[in-house]
């Protein structure tokens, strides 16, 4: 087993106020119907329990389900730590923030710095296919999750502006 990892990062301004994007963030069932490859998330208090559709690639089929302990900081930043249950080891986790901050024409600067890491049955030396992979998926998926994003606030997706680095580590 070896850990893989990927990074995205990302940034848009959403014509809304900060308030709109916080109810939807905070929001498990709400959250998880917006973000591709997420079956569900049930909250447990501060952890939130995040299982994920499975994703092929490279002859391997991962289903991952972790748990993250979710940091709720006055509808400004949420930010995301692995919290897996004691003597519950998990093969994937997210390490991040949301960042939430008004913008001048009174939308939401909506700030994203997510990385994923996931521990799969392949040797080392498929690091770099793999982590490009996750990369390009991560990359999708949050763009996809600003389409669904947009609809689910009445607002047209072709507006969707998302400025973004992603990188694999």
């Amino acid at each position: 087993m070896t850990w893989f990892s990927a990074r995205t990062v990302a940034h848009s301004c959403v014509p809304v106020p900060p308030d709109s994007i916080w109810q939807i963030l905070t929001d498990p069932a709400v959250l998880a119907t917006l973000t591709p490859l997420v079956r569900s998330i049930e909250p447990h208090g501060e952890h939130w329990r995040w299982t994920l559709h499975g994703i092929d690639g490279l002859g391997v089929r991962a289903q991952a389900t972790f748990t993250e302990q979710m940091e709720f900081i006055a509808g400004r930043r949420i930010i995301f730590t692995p919290a897996p249950p004691p003597g519950s080891p998990e093969r994937a986790a997210i390490d991040g923030v949301y960042m939430l901050d008004p913008s001048p024409d009174g939308g939401c600067e909506v700030g994203i710095d997510l990385t994923a890491r996931v521990d799969l049955p392949l040797p080392g030396i498929a690091r770099r296919t793999v982590e490009s992979i996750m990369g390009a998926t991560m990359r999708s998926t949050g763009e996809r999750f600003a389409t669904n994003l947009y609809e689910h606030l009445g607002l047209d997706p072709a507006d969707a502006n998302i400025e973004g680095d992603d990188t694999a580590r």
